[in-house]
């Protein structure tokens, strides 16, 4: 069942989707809590930030799409 939904087309484009919109929502959360001060971005290796935020987003993602493509197909199965 893993790699018939891995498999499934557009769930990778979904993945990097919901990964990219995930860490973009995620960091401007952040930075309101964080009283929108330029220093939340700036006193982080600026790699190590961005590598985190996207790896995040990715796992989110992944976990999220890996859901919702495994619902659609078991109803498909189902018919």
């Amino acid at each position: 069942m893993f790699k018939k939904v891995i498999n499934t087309k557009g769930f990778w484009k979904s993945v990097i989707s919901l990964a990219v919109s995930f860490a973009i929502l995620f960091a401007l959360i952040k930075w309101a809590i964080e009283g929108f001060d330029m220093a939340y971005f700036t006193e982080r290796n600026p790699l190590v930030f961005m590598l985190t935020l996207l790896g995040a987003g990715f796992v989110y993602g992944f976990f999220v799409t890996f859901g919702k493509f495994r619902a659609k197909i078991k109803e498909k199965e189902q018919r």
